[in-house]
């Protein structure tokens, strides 16, 4: 199995608007609630792959009931979520039907203690006996140690089993330091680490500082890589119009599986650049149309950019 990390899940609450427009009084015209946070996001689209996939991370409060009630009708996910005594964080999307565009609120999340992080712990060392693959994905809720990801890389490591870690800040950081096999920042998050706003220098040094390979999100223009059998940048064929939230979500999930296939790099991105692309026409994170995705892995295009050098 996959097994996916979120620490700060979510409930997903998406609400459609037809032009939203400060100080203005909104009627919704659909409301879709799902599951959330990047891990159960990555989960979701690679269950619906085929890939058999555990969730685990913190879950509490009717908020956290709730998402584990929608997790349990999920096939091909299993619940391996630590309950603790605050109630699980929501997130609010707002989709401008008329823009295309999305507006994000994310709550900070339940305080994690000190018995509740031991035994996420616990949880998580034998969670990894069964794994072939592990992510760790999102922020950390308040409580938990900001070398937290540093921490876990350092364990999965130990048991063998290869680790991705998509995250930001100061856990960033601290993660890419213990050397995981695969580090996912998104633009922001890559200049925010290296202090360059150039992709290419800046995922050059994101690798030296400890990541075997560093693949940048880079929004509508695709992903960047940088891995030890070379460097690649992978685009869709062309921007697409849609809601951008779980789209780098889906492109980890096509990298984890590309990873665990044994595929080569060049098909890893192409696999991930559609999935992402395939996600962002989908209405809600974590869900994609298998005929997209199908259509647009065709059309992805990698190039060698050592070799356009």
């Amino acid at each position: 199995m996959i097994l996916t990390v979120t620490l700060n899940t979510a409930l997903d609450i998406t609400y459609r608007v037809t032009s939203l427009r400060p100080h203005a009084e909104h009627r919704v015209s659909e409301v879709v609630e799902r599951p959330g946070g990047k891990g159960v996001n990555v989960a979701r689209v690679l269950a619906a792959l085929g890939y058999a996939v555990t969730i685990t991370g913190f879950a509490g409060g009717p908020t956290g009931q709730v998402l584990r009630e929608r997790l349990a009708a999920a096939p091909g996910i299993t619940d391996a979520l630590v309950p603790v005594s605050g109630p699980t964080r929501r997130t609010v999307a707002v989709v401008d039907e008329l823009s295309g565009d999305t507006t994000q609120l994310n709550e900070p999340g339940p305080h994690i203690g000190a018995a509740e992080w031991a035994a996420f712990l616990r949880a998580y060392d034998t969670l990894l006996a069964d794994a072939r693959a592990v992510a760790l994905c999102g922020s950390l809720p308040p409580g938990v140690p900001v070398g937290a990801y540093a921490g876990l890389i350092r364990v999965a490591r130990s048991a063998g089993v290869p680790v991705l870690l998509d995250t930001g800040g100061e856990p960033l950081r601290r993660g890419i330091a213990a050397r995981p096999d695969v580090v996912k920042p998104n633009a922001a998050e890559l200049a925010e680490l290296t202090g360059s706003h150039e992709p290419a220098r800046a995922t050059r040094d994101a690798r030296r500082r400890g990541a075997r390979s560093v693949v940048a999100s880079l929004g509508p223009d695709g992903l960047l890589a940088a891995t030890p059998e070379g460097h690649w940048r992978a685009a869709p064929p062309a921007r697409l119009r849609g809601n951008p939230t779980g789209a780098g979500d889906a492109a980890v999930a096509g990298l984890l599986s590309g990873l665990v296939d044994g595929l080569p790099w060049p098909a890893r991105l192409t696999r991930a650049t559609a999935l992402s692309a395939a996600a962002v026409l989908a209405p809600t994170a974590g869900e994609f149309d298998p005929a997209d995705y199908e259509r647009l892995l065709a059309a992805a295009t990698v190039t060698d950019e050592e070799a356009a050098a």
